[in-house]
């Protein structure tokens, strides 16, 4: 008896579909979930507009929209890189969605590829929509977009790797609780609203963290007209390498 033909084959995927796949399954459940959505779109645009039109916080010379589109831009990225990812990832891990998944022909590099991309795909549904509202409220850019597009890319990775590591080491519930609060520390303290020149010498120091990094770049940027800041992109960098390096080592898939 000869061998059946099958068609189609029976088989995996090329993995650059898989992926693609992934990313499109992993983009439609970050948009679909509500509480995702407050932390990646509702709450940065509240701040924005709010911030933007009324005289709370003190942001120095100019229009406040020119200080605060620049930190509510870093803000976005640290909600969907490090909140919203922690917080998903950390309850995927929980149900065993991660198991399973890493039990399929998906590679669990092409997995965590998939996440990346998803989040990178939401930040600039992010970014186009709170740069219109801050055109809208009289914000004039400055800078090299180029300039811009890599203290992103660094912040998404810095911010990912920290989100990842909480997801794959502690308990979901922890999980959510830590993403949370250390959301809101960061948004107080983080230069995003606030200018680190009010928490005095402490300044100093929170100007080590990745969202400060991240916020003075892009005002230097942005605001300023300045070229790369090296110093800034550097901080990112090694919270980068730092977090996914951690990441790798110690995430736990079950």
């Amino acid at each position: 008896m000869s061998a059946g033909t099958y068609s189609p084959q029976p088989g995996a995927a090329p993995v650059g579909r898989m992926i693609a796949a992934q990313t499109a399954l992993e983009t439609r459940m970050l948009l679909r979930n509500g509480e995702q959505l407050l932390l990646t779109v509702v709450i940065p645009s509240l701040l924005l507009v709010l911030f933007s039109t009324v005289d709370v916080v003190d942001t120095g010379e100019g229009k406040a929209v020119d200080f605060l589109a620049p930190g509510v831009l870093a803000l976005a990225v640290m909600s969907t890189a490090f909140t919203g990812q922690a917080i998903a990832t950390g309850f995927e891990r929980r149900y065993g969605v991660l198991k399973r998944l890493g039990a399929s022909p998906l590679p669990r590099w092409a997995l965590m590829t998939a996440k990346t991309l998803s989040v990178l795909v939401t930040e600039v549904l992010q970014v186009v929509l709170l740069t219109l509202i801050a055109l809208g409220l009289g914000w004039s850019p400055h800078g090299d977009p180029f300039s811009v597009l890599l203290l992103l890319v660094l912040g998404t990775a810095a911010f990912s790797g920290l989100g990842l590591l909480m997801a794959g080491t502690l308990r979901a519930e922890a999980t959510l609780a830590a993403a949370n609060l250390v959301f809101l520390l960061l948004l107080v303290g983080g230069g995003v609203i606030v200018p680190l020149e009010k928490f005095g010498a402490a300044g100093d120091v929170l100007a080590l963290l990745p969202i400060a990094a991240l916020s003075d770049g892009l005002r230097d940027v942005l605001q300023d007209g300045a070229g790369l800041p090296w110093a800034d992109a550097g901080i990112l960098a090694v919270w980068a390498v730092l977090g996914l390096g951690a990441a790798a080592r110690f995430f736990r898939w079950e």
